[in-house]
């Protein structure tokens, strides 16, 4: 598969200076930026910067980032689905998840998140693949929203579709462990319908169910 990556940047004002919302960024970039401190939603900010640049040495790995000047406030990942996963078990070369997404607490409510995504779907470059993602309401950040968690998946779910991300059934056990949890997915429209197919596989193992 060709993992087609093309540069897509643009500025949005706030304050008295502009963030740029931009990617797929290269190693060297992401090694010279700065994680913004409150970025630990994961992992420590050193840690989570670490594992960003790993991500984007990879052939299929993307990192979208907003930042500050030099510093990232926000991003977003791209990457195949972790080998211990459901998800790899169709060893899909086109099958690539849209993992973590997260803005420090005083960039939000500005539609970064929005921004990152549509920024990676630019230029049709993911027209090849299946991108999915699986939003569970443990890593959700209820408290600092303020919302309950049906608002929150609701917020998360037009986020995905901003980009044409879908509601997908699945038999996936944590999925189906709280009736919030959820996968989303996109087709791009270059994807085979054999890829379809196979994806259709994994996400069910009860074959009765589709």
């Amino acid at each position: 598969m060709e993992h087609r990556k093309r540069m897509h940047a643009e500025r949005l004002p706030y304050k008295d200076r502009e963030l740029i919302i931009e990617g797929p960024i290269p190693a060297e970039v992401v090694s010279r930026l700065t994680l913004h401190h409150d970025l630990d939603a994961f992992r420590r900010p050193a840690e989570q910067h670490k594992a960003l640049i790993e991500i984007s040495e990879l052939e299929e790995g993307r990192i979208i980032a907003a930042r500050d000047g030099e510093i990232i406030v926000g991003y977003v990942t791209f990457h195949y689905p972790d080998e211990l996963e459901r998800w790899s078990e169709g060893g899909m070369e086109d099958l690539i998840e849209l993992g973590a997404v997260e803005v420090a607490d005083e960039y939000r409510s500005l539609g970064l998140s929005k921004r990152m995504i549509q920024t990676a779907f630019a230029a049709e470059q993911l027209e090849n693949a299946i991108v999915y993602t699986t939003e569970y309401y443990w890593h959700w950040d209820l408290e600092g929203t303020g919302l309950n968690v049906w608002e929150y998946r609701t917020m998360m779910e037009n986020l995905m579709k901003t980009v044409g991300m879908v509601w997908f059934a699945t038999d996936d056990e944590e999925i189906c462990a709280h009736p919030a949890n959820c996968l989303m997915v996109r087709i791009g429209k270059e994807v085979p319908l054999s890829s379809v197919e196979q994806f259709d596989r994994v996400r069910f193992r009860q074959r009765f169910m589709y």
